[in-house]
């Protein structure tokens, strides 16, 4: 066979034990025919004598093809003259072989294919004749086993790509390869942006095909000799061998940047694609291999950080930002579970009459560590981490909850809230809304929903259908932030929105600037046009509230009237209102 033989031995002098009548010269032919092993019996000039079934199943060849030829008829015609060798020294020292002691071992079927064997041999002496008993056991199976075992403990079942386990063996040779030729090497961690929306919006199923997309989209942006590998999720990462500068990183970062942002197309559905990336070089950057990772991951967190679909090389100073961004987590989760959040509401006011017709709900958040947090330091943090949502939620709760203690007080005012865009893409949210506004026992209507004009045009076809969904239980619908985004007019033509709000880095300057006043004019000739109120945010003076007026707005926010307060002195002000209009 390929490689030394091993050998077990099968002669029996005595008879069967129990049953002196029948010796085994009588059981012989029977036993060797029954065997589940492959039995061959080769005399010292290596000539076939005897063989069986299973022999001639696991080799292709039959009984006349095998007796009276030479046994390296089964062996490759490479390995056939050390096989007559290893044979000779077997013959001359015929010590007992028992299967397993040499691996790799195989045969050549007869149509020359390979089959994976193991074998065990000895000598047998039988009537004043020498010959060696072979039995041959087809592993092929098990190998199969073994080689798909070996490439699940490896390999990422999804996307066939090294897993973790992989990356850390081929970061380790590389680390070694490095420091003995004096080169670098980068370590890119790789994370989808907002990829859970797709998942929340399109499914797992279609989700997992993106995943796959996407991992075929990196591993076309590297050379043959680098390692892509997926550690979890959406999270992927590059090591680039042998770098003799880091702009060579640099380049495959822009390369993967490029590639994943193509239109993407996955059973139908148009999926747009970005990704952050955080690059760490050795030997600058850390010189081991857990370090490496570490740091490319809180660059990677750095690229997200500032809007995601971007690289970022790692720095010293990012450790500290990252650990401040790990406790801002750690606190706003403390927050959610504990209930130690706060909505403030700032009015919302008609132009002509000047009474309080709503209000926007507005998260603050003051933490007994943190002191006070302004949103814009802990809203991206939620959005990355996911806890939008159950922030979202809490806020969406708490907001329809006040808006029936102000209803049930005789003060029924609308009461918007921001709507992010994952919640936005929660395949339930119409279900949440609805069973929110249930709990709290307050007309539905008195809900309006604020989302981006740029989430909407995301998926203006989804955006309809989830706003149809919405309006049908009778909230309101505002399309936020109006006028920064790129919308087509056709769409927010069929969208069931009930208002616009221009948003205040067009009313601001509109007083100062004729091409900020053109652009507000216009806006509300076409809300006009399409039976659209318009409310204007960040409204400061009296100036900016005359123009509104002479121009036809409906309603406005800002710090003129007030800046946003809490319930109560919300509470007191529809209070002196309302006695003021009795008076």
């Amino acid at each position: 066979m390929t490689r030394n033989s091993p050998l077990t031995d099968f002669c029996a002098q005595d008879v069967l034990a129990g049953d002196a009548e029948h010796s085994m010269d009588t059981w012989a032919p029977e036993i060797i025919a029954s065997a589940p092993d492959g039995v061959l019996l080769v005399n010292l000039e290596g000539i076939i004598l005897l063989t069986n079934q299973a022999m001639e199943n696991i080799s292709g060849y039959s009984e006349s093809e095998l007796v009276g030829h030479p046994v390296e008829i089964l062996l490759p015609a490479e390995l056939r003259a050390r096989h007559k060798e290893s044979s000779r020294r077997f013959g001359s020292n015929p010590v007992r072989r028992p299967m397993g002691m040499v691996k790799d071992l195989c045969l050549q079927h007869k149509d020359g294919t390979s089959v994976a064997v193991d074998i065990a041999l000895s000598q047998c002496v039988a009537h004043g004749a020498t010959a060696t008993i072979v039995f041959v056991r087809d592993i092929s199976g098990i190998k199969l086993l073994q080689k798909q075992m070996q490439f699940q403990a490896t390999r990422d079942a999804l996307t066939g790509m090294p897993n973790r386990w992989m990356l850390g063996q081929h970061l380790g040779h590389a680390l070694l390869q490095a420091r003995q030729n004096q080169t670098q090497l980068a370590v890119l961690m790789i994370d989808l942006d907002d990829f859970k929306s797709v998942k929340d919006l399109h499914g797992h199923s279609l989700g997992d095909k993106v995943l796959i997309e996407a991992s075929q989209r990196i591993a076309e942006s590297v050379r043959p000799c680098d390692t892509v590998a997926r550690l979890s999720g959406d999270e992927f990462v590059v090591l680039l061998n042998g770098l003799s500068m880091p702009t060579e990183a640099v380049a495959v970062a822009d390369t993967l940047g490029y590639r994943l942002e193509q239109p993407c197309s996955v059973e139908g559905q148009k999926i747009r694609l970005s990704g952050s990336v955080g690059i760490a070089i050795y030997p600058d950057d850390a010189k081991d291999a857990e370090t490496l990772m570490r740091c490319a991951n809180m660059a990677m967190f750095r690229a997200k950080a500032e809007g995601g679909g971007r690289y970022a090389l790692y720095s010293v100073s990012m450790a500290a930002r990252v650990a401040e961004r790990v406790r801002i987590q750690d606190r706003l989760e403390t927050a959610i579970r504990t209930n130690t959040l706060e909505l403030h509401y700032q009015p919302q006011i008609d132009v002509v009459t000047g009474a309080i017709v709503g209000v926007e709900a507005l998260l603050r958040w003051t933490d007994e560590e943190l002191g006070d947090m302004p949103p814009d330091r802990f809203l991206s943090i939620a959005e990355e981490t996911g806890l939008i949502i159950p922030l979202g939620n809490w806020v969406l709760d708490s907001a329809c909850r006040q808006a029936a203690i102000w209803f049930r007080a005789g003060f029924p005012i609308r009461v918007a809230v921001n709507i992010s865009a994952r919640q936005f893409r929660q395949p339930d949210l119409s279900e949440q809304v609805q069973r929110r506004i249930r709990e709290a026992g307050l007309p539905p209507h008195l809900i309006e929903l604020e989302i981006t004009e740029s989430e909407a045009m995301t998926d203006p076809q989804q955006t309809k259908a989830l706003l149809t969904e919405l309006s049908g239980l009778g909230v309101a619908v505002a399309l936020d932030d109006f006028g920064t985004g790129h919308s087509s007019l056709a769409y927010i033509r069929d969208f069931p929105i009930s208002r616009l709000k221009i948003d205040r880095s067009f009313v601001q300057p509109i007083t100062q600037r004729k091409t900020d006043a053109a652009l507000v004019k216009a806006i509300l000739v076409l809300a006009h046009i399409m039976s659209l109120e318009v409310v204007a945010e960040g409204v400061e003076t009296q100036s900016q509230l005359e123009f509104l007026r002479a121009h036809g707005c409906n309603y406005y926010q800002g710090w003129l009237f007030s800046k946003a307060v809490s319930a109560g002195e919300i509470s007191a002000m529809l209070q002196r209102s309302q006695q003021l209009l009795a008076v």
